[in-house]
């Protein structure tokens, strides 16, 4: 194997498990969970045209996690510096107080950062992608990597699923449904498009938020206000779910932009390749 493997390279459980198709669903999820912050959420609100270019804000994220997944050191680092470099020009606004606050806050980053972790993590698990619960701390520890390139101190981070516990717990006060909040939960069930795919939206696009919602935990769904199955019947649709986009071969799935993984497997050699079953070595 040649070539740069970058931050996180091939044995990682990071390489394994990004590659994997419900990394989509549980984007969707972390979003569901990072609009219950009202600090965090409100500087997403006040500094973006969320409602119509949201899309653009999902590819855009999409392409961070896959540059700093599987791209060169260098493009990794590159693109954290420009993350670092967008938020410490952002600021958002207290509607009740007035107080003016950043939004590279080290405790918003946190939530954030903590937020997507644990939802590509419990994603992952539960819809069948198999890791121990090693390999689970593993990957959270990994991904003070991530944490370090949007500015936080990787110490600061949690290292495993014990800590990454303990912060959820200690940051539930904190959270709440606000008016942004309720407007990033109307987006997710209903976002703007064509006329024209408005049926795809209700059969395809419903249907994978619906998910998203169901496997937050229970706290999220009272705040929100909002019923869900119970959690056998979440896991089951998971699973389900997990199972037939794992049925797309994976270089069908890995030709949609942008394409990380390919240019990786070019780069190191096709060794590099992402499988679930590397895991098990």
């Amino acid at each position: 194997m040649t070539g740069d493997p970058g931050l996180f390279g091939p044995g990682s459980v990071t390489w394994q498990m990004h590659g994997d198709p419900m990394m989509w669903v549980a984007g969707v999820r972390a979003l569901y969970l990072q609009a219950l912050h009202p600090r965090a959420v409100r500087g997403v609100m006040q500094n973006s045209d969320f409602r119509n270019d949201a899309w653009g804000r999902l590819m855009r994220t999409a392409n961070f996690v896959g540059t700093i997944s599987y791209g060169t050191t260098e493009a990794a680092e590159r693109a954290g510096a420009r993350v670092r470099k967008i938020h410490s020009m952002l600021g958002a606004t207290d509607p009740d107080t007035g107080e003016r606050y950043g939004v590279d806050e080290p405790e918003l980053l946190l939530w954030v950062h903590c937020a997507e972790i644990d939802s590509y993590l419990h994603v992952g698990r539960r819809s069948g992608f198999r890791l121990t619960d090693a390999q689970a701390d593993r990957y959270i520890s990994e991904q003070r990597v991530s944490a370090r390139l949007v500015g936080l101190a990787p110490d600061a981070v949690p290292a495993n699923r014990a800590e990454m516990d303990a912060y959820f717990e200690k940051v539930r006060p904190e959270l709440a449904t606000g008016p942004e909040a309720r407007a990033v939960d109307d987006f997710l069930l209903r976002p703007p498009t064509h006329p024209l795919l408005i049926p795809a939206r209700e059969v395809l696009w419903r249907r994978v938020a619906q998910l998203a919602y169901a496997a937050l935990p229970p706290y999220a769904h009272e705040l929100y206000g909002r019923p869900a199955p119970q959690p056998a019947v979440v896991t089951r649709q998971l699973r389900a779910t997990g199972n037939l986009l794992r049925c797309v071969p994976a270089r069908v799935r890995w030709q949609l932009p942008p394409k990380h993984i390919l240019r990786a497997m070019a780069r190191l050699g096709p060794g590099s390749r992402p499988a679930p079953y590397k895991l098990g070595r």
